[in-house]
C-alpha cells in the first residue's frame, strides 16, 4: 500500500526586498500567486494533507490559503525563529498523520512535480531523509551539500561556515526534502539555535539524522527549478523562465509562433494544435484557443474561449466571458466582453460587444456598439442568426435583433427588430441647395476684409 503524503509549505518570510505592500508569496508568476504554485505542486504530488506556514505579520497570506484549503491548512509561525522552527509550527496541524512529509517553499514557483517525486521514490527504496539538490553555475550564497565516500549526504554547510574546499563544491541545497513525519519532527525537536542568529536551522537535521543512524541521500534537479524569488528582479527572472517553458511546450505540441519571445502565457492557458499566434499576443488567465485558430498580432485575451478555425485580431481585446464558436472572425480594434458568438459570426473592425449573444453568421458592421450599461445595471443584446448590423449602429440594451434582420447604418436601435425586417432609426436627411457655396463665399469675404489668411486645417 502506498505511503501517505503530506506537504509543509514555508511561506512566512517577510519579503522585505520586494519593497511591496503585497506579501512576497502573493506576487504572481504566470498569473498565479507563488504560494499557489506550491499548493498546486503538493496536489500534483498526491499529498493528502497540506499545511502552509505563514507569518503573523501577513494575515492576508493566511486568508488566501484558508480560502483555498480551509483554515486547518494554515499554521502561524510567531515569532519567526528560523526554518526548523517554521516546520515545527506545522506539527499540530499534522497531528495524527503517519507517512512522508515534503517540505516546499512559497517563493519557488518553478519546481517541477517530477523532480520532487524522485525524492519520494528514494524514500520508498529505503532512504530515511532525502534532500533535493542542484548543481549551481555560481554556488555563492547557497548551502553546500557535502557527500561522504559512498555518495550519501553527510551534511549541509552554509556559505558563511564553509571552508575554502567546501566553497568549491557546486552541489547546493534547494531546501526541499522528504522525510517520514515521525522521524522529521523527532529530529526537529533536537535542533538547537546555538548560532550567530539564534535561529533554528532546518539544515541541521541532516547531521542529526546521520548521528541517529539514518540513511540520508541527495537527488539532483536542474538549477532553474530551484529559483527562489526575493526581489522584483528575481520575480521577473522567474517569469522569464516560466514563459520560456510555456512557449517551448506549446511549440512542441504543434502551435506556430512567429516570434515566440513576444508572446506571453498564463499558467492555465490552453492552446490546441495548428493554432498560429502572431507577435505581441498576451494571454491572461482563463483562455482556451481551439485547434486551427489564428490569433493575430498585439491582441489581449483574458477569460475567453476561442473556437476552432477562428480568426482573432490584430489589436483585439477579448475580456472575461467572451465565447467564440468555430470560424468566428473578430477583427482589428474590436472588444468583446461576456458575449457569445455563434459559428462564422463576425465583427471585423472598430466594434464593442458586451453582454450579448450573436447568432451564427451574423455580421456586425464597423462601429457597432452594444450599449449595455445605464450607469447602474447591465443589460443584454441578442442578435439573431444571419442578421446584418449596419455600420455605426448603437444597440441600446435590452434589445433583440431578429434572425436575418438588417439595421441601417448610423441607427440607434432601442426596440426589438422582427425577423427579416429592416430597422432604420436616424434623423431624416435634409439637403439645402447652395448653402455650402454661400457659406464659403461669406467666410472668404470676411477674411479678405480683415486682410487675413485662411487658417490651415490642423
Amino acid at each position: 500500500m502506498p505511503t501517505s503524503r503530506a506537504a509543509v509549505i514555508l511561506a512566512a518570510g517577510q519579503g522585505t526586498r520586494m519593497k511591496s505592500a503585497t506579501p512576497k508569496v502573493l506576487h504572481k508568476v504566470g498569473g498565479k500567486a507563488m504560494v499557489d504554485w506550491a499548493i498546486d505542486l503538493a496536489g500534483a504530488l498526491d499529498c493528502q494533507r497540506t499545511v502552509v506556514v505563514v507569518g503573523a505579520h501577513s494575515p492576508v497570506v493566511g486568508q488566501h490559503v484558508a480560502a483555498r484549503l480551509g483554515a486547518s491548512a494554515v499554521a502561524v509561525q510567531d515569532p519567526p525563529q528560523g526554518t526548523a522552527h517554521a516546520v515545527r509550527a506545522a506539527e499540530d496541524a499534522l497531528a495524527g498523520f503517519a507517512g512522508d512529509v515534503v517540505i516546499l517553499y512559497g517563493d519557488t514557483p518553478l519546481t517541477r512535480p517530477e523532480s520532487v517525486s524522485s525524492l519520494f521514490q528514494a524514500r520508498a527504496k529505503g532512504a530515511n531523509l532525502v534532500v533535493l539538490g542542484f548543481e549551481a553555475e555560481d554556488p555563492f550564497g547557497y548551502g553546500r551539500l557535502i557527500l561522504d565516500d559512498t555518495g550519501a549526504l553527510a551534511r549541509i554547510v552554509e556559505e558563511k561556515d564553509a571552508s575554502e574546499d567546501e566553497r568549491l563544491v557546486t552541489l547546493c541545497n534547494s531546501g526541499v526534502l522528504v522525510c517520514d513525519a515521525a522521524v522529521l519532527f523527532s529530529l526537529l525537536s533536537m535542533v538547537k539555535n546555538e548560532n550567530a542568529k539564534g535561529e533554528y536551522y532546518l539544515t541541521d537535521i541532516v547531521g542529526l539524522a546521520r548521528s541517529s543512524g539514518f540513511r540520508t541521500e541527495v537527488v539532483v534537479a536542474d538549477e532553474e527549478e530551484m529559483m527562489g524569488v526575493n526581489s522584483r528582479v528575481e520575480l521577473a527572472e522567474a517569469e522569464h523562465e516560466f514563459q520560456a517553458r510555456r512557449r517551448h511546450h506549446f511549440m512542441t505540441q504543434g502551435v506556430t509562433m512567429i516570434d515566440p519571445w513576444s508572446v506571453y502565457f498564463s499558467h492555465d492557458t490552453v492552446i490546441g494544435s495548428d493554432v498560429t499566434i502572431e507577435p505581441g499576443v498576451f494571454f491572461g488567465p482563463g483562455v482556451t484557443v481551439e485547434s486551427g485558430a489564428t490569433v493575430k498580432a498585439w491582441s489581449h485575451l483574458e477569460g475567453a474561449h476561442v473556437g476552432s478555425d477562428a480568426s482573432i485580431g490584430p489589436f483585439v481585446r477579448l475580456r472575461p466571458g467572451a465565447k467564440l464558436s468555430a470560424k468566428v472572425k473578430i477583427g482589428n480594434f474590436v472588444e468583446v466582453k461576456n458575449a457569445t458568438f455563434g459559428e462564422a459570426a463576425q465583427a471585423s473592425h472598430l466594434t464593442y460587444v458586451g453582454d450579448a449573444e450573436v447568432g451564427a453568421r451574423a455580421n456586425l458592421g464597423c462601429g457597432t456598439i452594444t450599449c449595455n450599461y445605464d450607469g447602474f445595471d447591465k443589460y443584454k443584446t441578442i442578435i439573431g442568426e444571419d442578421a446584418f448590423i449596419g455600420s455605426d449602429t448603437a444597440l441600446v440594451a435590452p434589445v433583440r435583433i431578429g434572425a436575418r434582420a438588417f439595421t441601417g447604418s448610423g441607427s440607434v436601435i432601442t426596440k426589438d427588430v422582427p425577423d427579416d425586417a429592416l430597422a432604420v432609426a436616424r434623423g431624416r436627411q435634409k439637403d439645402i441647395p447652395g448653402w455650402a457655396k454661400a457659406f464659403r463665399e461669406k467666410k472668404l469675404a470676411e477674411r479678405a476684409a480683415r486682410g487675413g489668411k485662411r487658417k490651415e486645417a490642423e
